[in-house]
């Protein structure tokens, strides 16, 4: 597999930015999933090396999802040992690529626009609200949560309101400030060139923020942080300690149903959401690069069949990450499979200076990466397109920050469904009638199934005596039953007097003269 090296100077800096994301939400995502911490770090070290090497996206980051937090919790609840579990993931993994083969991935073409777009920004809410707290000082809630229900007893919002009212720690409250301010100057001030150019805002905040919590200790102890505010890696005690985080699935419960039940649950669930991340970050990318949905299905099969069998989370293309990968300025999937090696070796060779990180510099990098993916101006876009697009699009995000991802989507699309079909109920035919015996019945689209009541309405409304053109120049496709309706006409219209033309590419295609001006379309 040949790597774009040639785009290293882009790809590098975004990859730590990267890891710096990723680092926090696979913690968050196995804490908030009932799993053993190092479960969500092993996914996201797949998640950029084996789904990264597989896959042929250029930006999409894979790894734990916070959408399956509540499938995966009740899963392993569910299973007699977290090695059960394991097995269903390794299960859903080979599904997943058995799902490739039939060409499945073509289901995320027929995802409204305004679907997406509302997943993102929804997405870059939910980092905001989830990482305020975090930023003031109160860690009650994991960091990879996204259901608006959280394991502490409150809400996305009331979370919010409760840690500056009862949690406000004045460390963590400088560090996140400082933080932030920082990042929104550097992405305005950063130079165009030099050394500083290849240097990435969010390692700068990290460092920073480490050394800042060190002098606090020094200068003002009431300030520093303690450890349940700092980032908790597990450590091994040396590489046999290393390899022993990693476990291995119980293949003797291969004739528990309940693991095929999970696993498929997780191979139906994982493909989806991987698919409208994989959507949204094409639409991410400047370059407007289309990923090979079936084989990204592959790519995501073959990490989550690893994962499960080294003891990991189940994987998929992640907006975080994939938004960060993006804002980052990464051109390339070499960003992707080094975010993963960053990863590995920080866990593998220095999880101690992990642990000195704050977890408020790492909300200030999310809180940041939120924000870009929530502008204004993409709610002004949308209401500028009209009320099809901006409806679905804001019932999207309110469905998502109020139930969880993927019950959120769900609403979204059945919201987008019901749009796209009420714009195909409306009017597809003109009819113009000058009253001097010339009547033009015109389609606007194409003509489906559905329009079959209208077109009979119209071709009913012309008189006897008349000279009917049917204008299908605007067309590129009609269906058989519409042809056949206009076929009928043609024929019947002689008994009428009525002297029909068909005009348009379609009748070209379909239709051979009968005797002119006349015209009827045939099936082709």
């Amino acid at each position: 597999m040949a790597l774009p090296f040639s785009s290293w100077k882009q790809d590098v800096p975004a990859s730590i930015v990267v890891a710096l994301v990723a680092l926090p939400l696979c913690l968050g995502v196995a804490l908030a999933s009932g799993a053993p911490l190092f479960s969500g770090l092993i996914a996201g070290i797949v998640g950029g090396l084996v789904v990264g090497a597989l896959s042929k996206s250029p930006l999409s980051v894979s790894g734990p999802a916070a959408g399956l937090t509540t499938i995966v919790f009740a899963a392993i609840e569910s299973l007699p040992t977290f090695q059960a579990f394991l097995l269903a993931v390794t299960l859903a993994g080979a599904m997943q690529m058995i799902f490739s083969l039939s060409r499945g991935g073509v289901l995320a073409e027929f995802v409204p626009s305004s679907v997406i777009t509302g997943m993102l920004a929804a997405i870059g809410l939910i980092l905001i609200l989830k990482q305020i707290p975090h930023a003031v000082g109160y860690d009650g809630d994991p960091g990879g949560d996204f259901s608006f229900s959280q394991g502490d007893g409150m809400n996305t919002i009331s979370a919010v309101f409760y840690s500056f009212a009862n949690q406000l720690t004045a460390g963590a409250l400088i560090i996140s400030v400082v933080s932030i301010a920082f990042l929104f100057w550097w992405d305005a001030n950063r130079p165009k060139d030099g050394p500083f150019k290849l240097i990435p805002g969010p390692l700068v905040v990290v460092v920073g923020a480490v050394a800042m919590n060190a002098l606090f200790g020094v200068v003002a102890p009431t300030l520093q942080l303690q450890t349940t505010h700092l980032v908790q890696v597990p450590i091994a005690d040396g590489l046999g300690g290393f390899v022993n985080l990693f476990t291995l699935p119980d293949f003797g419960q291969i004739g528990n149903g309940t693991v095929w039940t999970v696993a498929l649950t997780l191979a139906i669930v994982a493909s989806l959401e991987s698919l409208l991340s994989v959507k949204a970050v094409d639409e991410l990318d400047s370059k407007r690069r289309t990923t090979d949905k079936n084989r990204e299905l592959f790519a995501q099969g073959g990490g989550n069949l690893v994962s499960g069998l080294i003891g990991g989370l189940p994987v998929t293309s992640v907006i975080v990450r994939s938004s960060a990968n993006v804002d980052a300025g990464a051109d390339s999937k070499l960003s992707t499979m080094l975010h993963g090696l960053w990863l590995l070796l920080s866990v593998l060779l220095i999880p101690f200076l992990l642990n000195l990180i704050p977890l408020a510099a790492l909300a200030a990098v999310l809180i940041q990466t939120g924000y870009k993916l929530t502008k204004p101006s993409l709610f002004a876009k949308r209401w500028k397109q009209g009320m099809t697009q901006f409806v679905p699009f804001v019932a999207t995000i309110a469905a998502i920050l109020f139930t969880d991802l993927l019950r959120g989507i769900g609403i979204g699309l059945a919201i987008g469904f019901v749009f796209v079909i009420a714009r195909n109920f409306r009017s597809a035919l003109v009819l113009v009638d000058d009253g001097q015996g010339n009547v033009m019945i015109r389609a606007r689209r194409n003509l489906y199934f559905i329009h079959k009541y209208e077109l009979q309405k119209c071709l009913n409304t012309v008189p006897e005596g008349s000279n009917l053109l049917i204008d299908l120049s605007s067309t590129s496709y009609v269906d058989l039953d519409n042809i056949d309706m206009i076929n009928a006409f043609v024929r019947g219209a002689e008994f009428k007097n009525i002297r029909v033309m068909v005009r348009g590419d379609i009748a070209e295609r379909s239709a051979p003269l009968i005797n002119a001006p006349r015209r009827e379309l045939v099936h082709a």
